[in-house]
């Protein structure tokens, strides 16, 4: 059963579902387009941070808990109402980075390609958590100062799927896809990393470099192909 569309339902589903009935309703077959077994929905990812709960204590206080804010469209994750600030080099700052939830297992700071050139950074393109030898940096909240010794990257862009999903499209956890944006400024990403999850909901992330490039807007018609 479909679950129930909400006004936070993204428009890609919605548009999913209703063309699925509205075939359905007319005796027709799906178009072998819309017979994905869910709807691909691309976003941008914004800079953010995640953090342990050692790195927001530090930051906020001993036994601090982050407070969710808005929820994400992978189950489980939230933006969080705390925001904090990334110290990069030569002093340079972005004030209000915004963290994601819940805490994982390591620090972890995602930025575009502009962000970083602004801060000074030379960072790398990588998968979360694959932060082996990559750039540190100070972060400061309302408590204090948390040292991250390594931990700063530029987000590979990636899709997160479903078996079901991964099983449609031929693909296994970790195989590369390409990302098709149709529109004025089209463009086709490669290396488009996937990750498989039973737990996962069919979503592209891409930052908001890449999302300015390619004038990506909610209607956007966007495809994955191999």
């Amino acid at each position: 059963m479909a679950s129930p569309i909400s006004q936070s339902t993204p428009r890609a589903v919605i548009e999913h579902l209703v063309r699925e009935q509205v075939y359905a309703s007319m005796g027709l077959p799906l178009p072998a387009a819309s017979k994905a077994p869910n709807a691909l929905l691309v976003n941008i990812s914004a800079r953010h941070c995640h953090l342990t709960q050692a790195a927001v204590e530090a930051l906020f206080g001993p036994g601090y808990q982050l407070t969710p804010m808005k929820g994400l469209y992978q189950n489980g994750q939230y933006a969080a109402k705390e925001s904090i600030t990334l110290i990069g080099p030569r002093s340079r700052i972005i004030s209000n980075l915004r963290i994601l939830g819940p805490c994982r297992d390591l620090n972890q700071v995602e930025l575009a390609y502009t962000d970083a050139i602004s801060l000074g950074f030379d960072i790398p393109v990588a998968m979360s958590g694959a932060i082996k030898g990559t750039p540190g940096c100070m972060l400061m909240g309302p408590h204090g100062y948390f040292q991250m010794d390594e931990g700063v990257i530029r987000a590979q862009p990636h899709v997160h799927m479903h078996p079901d999903d991964a099983a449609y499209y031929g693909v296994k956890h970790l195989d590369s896809m390409k990302l098709k944006v149709h529109g004025p400024l089209g463009m086709t990403f490669d290396n488009l990393v996937v990750r498989v999850d039973p737990s996962f909901k069919l979503e592209v992330h891409i930052d908001t470099d890449e999302g300015n490039a390619c004038g990506l807007k909610p209607d956007t018609f966007c495809e994955l192909t191999q």
